[in-house]
């Protein structure tokens, strides 16, 4: 095929009849490399390998100024394509520089290898800029007017502008002093900052702990910069000006850098099945959009906590059997040994569905009760805020308290219920013990037998878990902030090892207390009553029974119940105009090579074809004149 089929008919580009025909000659010799005007079988398979390469970008934009094929840039191949650029018919570029002699010699003799014009490349633009400014300079005073600046940067820098730049250029200015003037530190501060945006992301993560919401002063933002040596105090300066063009408020959040970033092609660490706006802004967030977020969380955690409570139901049904059997009780020897011989001896007796005897109640009980402690944390770690969109420890701990204390009002009817069916199996009967029947037996009030034991062991118990949780969430973010949901699962897992283990004695007292004494058994008062009885009958060992069991149980559930949780926020995504849960989103930049054509006829290498040719202009700003300027 000739070079004009393969640009305009097999990559779709150039398509208007009145087509600039020296572009697609050029765009058309990246790939004929022999130069004669034709691209054979052989060099169609070579090119694939290029674009199949890590720096497929760099090699296409050699190849798009290597128009003799010899494998090396020649000073006279360098200015025929240059010229012949939209960039260079704006504002010339000097060929006679000394930027120029650098790379091809004073005699303009020396060839560049692909090695070297890489990097000539990377530093082309910046050079091309500093001639601008100079030209602009005519009494060499070291300043610019805004209208200058504004032309430099739309016409040589116009790959790094977003729209919300691009529209505040000239009352940048000068730095919001109100001359108008630019000088040459402003001017290099301005492109140097544009230029290391993702830079500037990774600082702001670092210092919010990857949160996204975090309210950063320049003061703040500057300390947590001193350690990356590239950045400035002016081009700090530079970004807070900026971001001051979005609102008034002297902080930044990722939002802003967001708006500042050059475009580029991301891709999103989190897909959603359905993404819904509640309100266009914050400023609409009214009562009732906040009664709506809730019943929204409410929804969600109901189902993350039943597939929690389903996951590890059968060993919370061992821990329960073994803090109830009582040592130097009349029945003598102990019915298990452990774990693993309650586990054991419950399948043999039992069978299988003997591991989930009283999960119906459960279920019916631990969808509400998971929902309420989740919507309810949420609720009070969003007032607790600070005016930066933190929160204070002592905020996490008081919000994690309340949570635990709320649910309660759920909890205590479904544990008791739940442990009287669980302990049921070990008493030889003819009649299966129903739900029903112990609801029956037990009276409204009744389940609420041992409440002040359940807040004597929920209260600390998620006191210690959320903030636990948030802090592991942190810990284990990615460079961006994003928590996969691997890491969502062990952040949760691994909160619940200390919470679970140090409410021990608490959950040890209500099992007591909830359970129906047998004839001979020790019965219980209330919670000082049990604590005294327990620790004189048994000794203190007693108050951490089954705490292995607890935090097999409490761990995994928690982890699948907080994960499950997240990942349902992330998929049915649905704005209200509050914060998002951290590290629930963020977005990558993506290597124009990892970006595929959705062109069938593009296979193997040739996905990658379209996203190359578009990075030769939108990475490197070498564009090339679409139409031709007359028309024959």
């Amino acid at each position: 095929m000739t070079p004009t089929d393969f640009v305009r008919s097999f990559l779709g580009l150039f398509k208007d009849p009145n087509y600039n025909v020296n572009s697609v000659r050029l765009l058309g010799g990246i790939i004929d490399t022999s130069k004669d005007g034709l691209i054979s079988f052989p060099e169609f398979q070579a090119f694939e390998a290029v674009l199949s390469g890590p720096d497929a970008l760099y090699k296409a934009a050699f190849q798009l100024f290597d128009t003799k094929g010899s494998g090396y840039v020649t000073y006279d191949e360098f200015q025929e394509v240059i010229k012949q650029t939209t960039l260079h018919e704006r504002i010339p570029f000097d060929l006679d520089s000394e930027f120029i002699k650098l790379y091809f010699g004073k005699d303009k003799k020396r060839i560049v290898t692909y090695s070297e014009f890489s990097q000539f490349l990377h530093d082309f633009h910046e050079e091309h800029a500093i001639q601008a400014f100079k030209g602009f300079d005519k009494n060499r005073e070291g300043q610019i007017t805004a209208l200058e600046f504004n032309s430099i940067m739309t016409l040589i820098k116009s790959h790094l502008l977003t729209k919300d730049v691009r529209e505040n250029l000239v009352a940048a200015a000068g730095g919001g002093s109100g001359g108008h003037i630019v000088s040459f530190p402003y001017f290099m501060a301005f492109n140097s900052l544009l230029n290391n945006m993702e830079l500037t992301k990774k600082i702001y993560l670092t210092f919010s702990k990857g949160s996204h919401d975090l309210e950063i002063t320049k003061e703040e933002f500057l300390h947590s910069a001193q350690q990356m040596a590239q950045f400035t105090p002016l081009e700090i300066d530079i970004l807070f000006q900026l971001v001051g063009f979005f609102h008034q408020t002297g902080r930044v959040t990722y939002a802003d850098l967001e708006k500042l970033s050059p475009e580029r092609m991301t891709r999103s660490l989190t897909r959603s099945i359905k993404e819904m706006k509640a309100v266009q802004s914050s400023d609409e967030r009214g009562v009732f959009v906040q009664i709506l977020e809730n019943t929204y969380r409410f929804a969600l955690g109901s189902i993350a906590g039943a597939t929690g409570a389903t996951a590890v139901y059968p060993i919370d049904l061992v821990k329960t059997r073994l803090q109830n059997q009582r040592s130097g009780s009349y029945i003598g020897e102990l019915m298990y040994k452990n774990s693993f011989d309650c586990f054991k001896k419950v399948i043999r007796h039992e069978g299988f569905s003997g591991l989930y005897r009283g999960l119906l109640p459960q279920l019916l009980g631990v969808a509400p009760e998971k929902a309420i402690k989740l919507t309810v944390n949420d609720l009070m770690r969003d007032k607790l805020r600070g005016s930066k969109g933190d929160i204070a420890l002592w905020a996490e701990f008081l919000a994690g308290g309340c949570a635990g204390g709320s649910q309660v009002i759920f909890t205590n009817p479904i544990e008791i219920v739940k442990i009287r069916l669980q302990v049921a199996g070990e008493i030889a009967s003819t009649s299966r013990i129903s739900a029903v029947q112990v609801l029956k037996d037990l009276g409204f009030f009744g389940l609420y037998k041992g409440a002040r034991a359940c807040f004597l062991r929920d209260i600390p118990f998620s006191a210690i878990y959320f903030p636990a949780y948030a802090h592991f969430k942190s810990i284990l973010a990615d460079e961006n902030g994003y928590n996969s949901p691997a890491s969502l699962l062990v952040a949760a897992a691994a909160a619940g090892i200390p919470a679970a283990s140090l409410v021990t004695p608490a959950d040890v007292i209500k099992t007591r207390l909830q359970v129906q004494a047998r004839a001979g058994q020790t019965t219980y008062s209330g919670v000082l009553d049990a604590t005294r009885k327990i620790w004189r009958e048994e000794g203190g060992r007693a108050f951490w029974k089954g705490t292995a069991a607890r935090v097999f149980r409490s761990s995994p559930q928690f982890g699948v119940t907080l994960a499950t949780y997240e990942v349902l926020q992330r998929l049915f995504y649905i704005d209200f105009g509050g914060h998002r849960p951290a590290g629930s989103t963020a977005t990558v930049p993506i290597h124009p090579g990892d970006v595929k054509s959705d062109n069938p006829d593009h296979i193997g290498g040739y996905r990658l074809a379209l996203p190359v040719f578009s990075g030769i202009e939108s990475q490197f700003g070498l564009f090339l004149p679409k139409f031709r300027t007359t028309v024959n």
